[in-house]
């Protein structure tokens, strides 16, 4: 099988790239040139801007691939530029979507792939939905052999997943926890969420590569494992060696301080959620993920420790952390 991935070294699409080689895939990478470090030698990389399409058109003319697989599209006109670029020159155009598109606010906290998707908390998703949208229409109108997948809170080796940070990530938060210092969970903590471990997402999606099952079809790839935000805070800790000092602040006053936080918390990670993934079990036979997070949370602070440029601090969020933290208490404090 020959594929292209268009991105290839975030932190989804890093462990596909390191994993479909070893599945007997002949693997092409488009971007940019960037994280060559990540890069296994068995890889081609076709250096290139995708935002140039003469440029990406002279450098593909000659390719043709079983599988181009589409990893930083973010809005429905990439995706038109896309089926521009690749129309009969793949036999299956794989994109990845977010489940962040599901309703929100959800009608059920059971997911399948045949929940309705809506949100108006966040334009990120409502612009993955339209992209979807797109897609859908080129496949029923066209033919164009599409695959639609949805990502779920997957993490890698770079980030500790955790509810809300800064814009330098969330080491931050983790250096927080470390450090015995207070730290916001939102809501009662109670929600539940998922969170998969990159190598898991790697293996179903190559299940999904090439696979006749899967065109004209949208699937989402999540861990079965449920947790709460508190037990995700405590399991962290715990990796650790401390015990989380958590302030619970209530999702809708972290919006309004801070208005950022209304699509990724409102729209997405203050709702409980459990995903039926009896779908992608059916198309990959025997898929299952096997990364619990307390094993996958301790991978990712390893890794961090061995290398000191992904310790990024971020004072601003910091202090605003400790100033929010002061204003909530303070808040409590007059009420009882």
């Amino acid at each position: 099988m020959k594929a292209l991935l268009i991105g290839g070294t975030g932190t989804i699409s890093t462990a596909i790239t390191a994993l479909a080689p070893k599945c007997g895939i002949e693997l092409y990478l488009l971007n940019r040139g960037n994280h060559s470090e990540l890069i296994p030698d068995n890889v081609t990389v076709i250096e290139a801007d995708i935002n140039n399409e003469a440029d990406i058109k002279e450098k593909l003319k000659d390719y043709s691939f079983d599988v181009v697989a589409e990893f930083i599209a973010f809005h429905p006109d990439a995706i038109k530029r896309d089926i521009r670029l690749f129309t009969g020159k793949t036999k299956q155009y794989m994109f990845i979507s977010s489940a962040s598109a599901y309703q929100k606010p959800l009608s059920s906290p059971f997911i399948t792939e045949s929940t309705p998707l809506s949100n108006p908390l966040w334009e990120y998703s409502r612009n993955k939905i339209a992209c979807e949208e797109c897609l859908m229409l080129e496949y029923r109108t066209n033919g164009f052999p599409i695959t639609i997948v949805r990502p779920s809170h997957t993490y890698g080796n770079n980030d500790v997943p955790i509810g809300i940070h800064g814009n330098s990530g969330s080491y931050s938060v983790v250096d927080r926890i470390k450090s015995g210092k207070k730290v916001i969970v939102h809501g009662d903590g109670n929600s539940l969420w998922t969170l998969t471990h990159n190598t898991d997402f790697a293996k179903a999606f190559i299940g999904l590569m090439g696979n006749t099952h899967a065109i004209g079809e949208a699937v989402h790839i999540t861990s079965d494992e449920s947790l709460t935000w508190n037990q995700i805070y405590e399991i962290i800790g715990d990796a650790l060696g401390v015990k989380p000092q958590i302030v619970h602040i209530p999702s809708e006053t972290l919006a309004k301080v801070k208005d950022e936080f209304t699509g990724g918390l409102l729209g997405d990670k203050a709702n409980s959620v459990i995903f039926d993934n009896s779908k992608i079990k059916r198309l990959v036979p025997g898929f299952v993920a096997t990364v619990r997070f307390d094993q996958g949370v301790r991978f990712t602070l390893d890794y961090i420790e061995k290398h000191p440029e992904l310790k990024k601090p971020d004072p601003d969020f910091d202090e605003w952390t400790d100033w929010m933290i002061a204003q909530y208490e303070a808040y409590e404090s007059q009420l009882s």
